[in-house]
């Protein structure tokens, strides 16, 4: 004898035509939620801006938003489909009226009721009824159905998890800030490719930045001609190369004429170089360290993580500041107290697993005020970092555990890891900016797109607008 190790969680009947009576009925009960709403405008594609868009339907008769009508139809549907007749059931016809709006939070009860039987044919028709949580009629409407003279049980079919995102709404949030603030002047070192420069033309036309296109004026505009890209009043800097379009920029910052710079088409070990120089770089007192502001489908909010693209292998202060760096940036996007979690691969202090000892350094740093702004908590595991129930299923508590607003890696290999697999894997969608030095660096990649670019500079005014001159 053997068993199912997955047994199905109940099963799904129905009642074939000679168990059915007139005024036999079933019904179901939903309360109406915007997911619901955005599931069935994505099935549908019926995205009317009285079912999607807040502002709109404000002014709209009803206003606020409602439920497609559809909607409710399709709970018609559902009980008659699962429940009478029930499975084998054929649909012929279908009259709807829709009498009253449902709107997010209405509870609705769905009652179908046979009102004749066909023998001959083996049809129903049935009363289909909709009210609200009141007891008012919203739709009302008679179905027609073929019922299934046969006795059917099968096991209730799992359906897949539905996961709901806009793309990049985290970062338009962040986008709608910062353009509340004056645009950010920005050296754009070396922006000799369609992308790079389109990136930064996008954030100069969003009023994000005011750019400074530092490079071969010859080869800025050869690209911008190629790209259809109108560089209007923007000012170009002319420079020989990329090694000097890196020293001019920066020395625009020390001019005073830019506030940030923007990474173009070079490589970033070469504008870096010209940023941690001795003499006439930008360093600051802190270690310089990258953050990505991520915004991952499964996750309710941004997710910031450091340090994945400078810090290779960071030792005890350097930590410190990519700890201070990020919650410094937190503060400047909205969040005001974040949580930090310190990831290893285990939540207990090992000697022998230095990223463990290293975290708990950091949260006494932390409780001493060597680290101040936000909440740590380490060493946790990624999962437990982010999951409340796998933390509580280690029996973690922890004002951090399960919900994290910022990541900070054992090093590099780990942080980038980390991050690719939530963009290739999760869907993520990233920004980043370096932090540290004299002014934010916008260091994205040559293979980002103009959203990622967009976004970042977005966090680079943002943070520029917090942290004081």
């Amino acid at each position: 004898m053997s068993c199912n190790p997955n047994p199905p969680i109940g099963f799904i009947e129905n009642r074939p035509f000679d168990e059915i009576a007139v005024g036999d009925s079933a019904e179901l009960v939903r309360t109406l939620t915007l997911q619901d709403i955005d599931a069935f405008a994505v099935v549908s594609g019926d995205v009317n801006p009285a079912h999607v868009d807040p502002e709109f339907a404000r002014q709209d008769i009803f206003h606020e938003v409602i439920a497609h009508g559809m909607w409710g139809g399709a709970l018609i549907s559902n009980a008659l489909g699962t429940q009478l007749p029930g499975p084998g059931t054929i649909y012929l016809s279908q009259s709807l009226k829709f009498l009253k709006p449902v709107g997010v939070g209405d509870t609705v009860t769905v009652r179908v009721t046979v009102a004749e039987k066909d023998a001959a044919r083996k049809r129903l028709t049935l009363d289909c009824l909709c009210t609200n949580g009141g007891g008012k009629t919203v739709i009302a409407g008679q179905a027609v159905v073929i019922a299934p003279e046969q006795k059917i049980r099968r096991p209730r079919v799992t359906m897949p998890d539905l996961v709901l995102h806009r793309h990049g709404a985290a970062h338009d949030r962040l986008l709608a800030q910062a353009r509340t603030i004056a645009p950010l002047p920005t050296a754009v070192v070396h922006p000799c490719d369609g992308a790079s420069l389109e990136g930064a033309l996008q954030a100069r036309d969003l009023d994000l930045i005011v750019p400074l296109l530092v490079g071969p004026e010859a080869r800025i505009r050869a690209a911008a001609g190629e790209a259809g890209l109108d560089l209007k009043d923007t000012q170009v800097v002319d420079s020989a190369h990329s090694h000097a379009s890196a020293a001019r920029a920066v020395a625009l910052v020390h001019e005073g004429r830019a506030e940030a710079l923007m990474k173009g088409a070079l490589h970033t070990d070469e504008i870096m170089s010209a940023v941690v120089a001795r003499t006439g770089g930008l360093r600051s007192e802190r270690r310089m360290s990258h953050v990505f502001v991520m915004d991952v489908p499964s996750y309710p909010k941004p997710l910031l993580i450091t340090d994945a693209a400078i810090n290779i292998a960071p030792d005890l202060q350097t930590k410190a500041d990519i700890v201070q760096n990020a919650i410094d940036l937190a503060h400047a996007i909205g969040i005001a107290a974040p949580r930090v979690a310190i990831l290893s691969a285990v939540e207990t202090i090992t000697a022998r697993l230095r990223s463990t000892v290293d975290a708990g350094a950091l949260c006494k740093m932390a409780d001493r005020g060597q680290i101040t702004g936000g909440t740590l908590d380490g060493p946790l595991a990624f999962d437990n970092a982010i999951s409340s129930r796998a933390a509580a299923s280690k029996g973690i508590r922890s004002e951090v555990a399960g919900q994290a607003d910022i990541l900070v890696v054992p090093d590099l290999e780990a942080g980038n890891m980390v991050c690719k697999q939530l963009m290739y894997l999760a869907g993520a969608e990233s920004a980043g900016v370096v932090l540290g030095a004299q002014v934010p660096i916008i260091l994205t990649s040559r293979a980002d797109g103009s959203r990622t670019r967009i976004a970042s500079a977005a966090i680079a005014a943002l943070y520029s607008g917090a942290v004081p001159a």
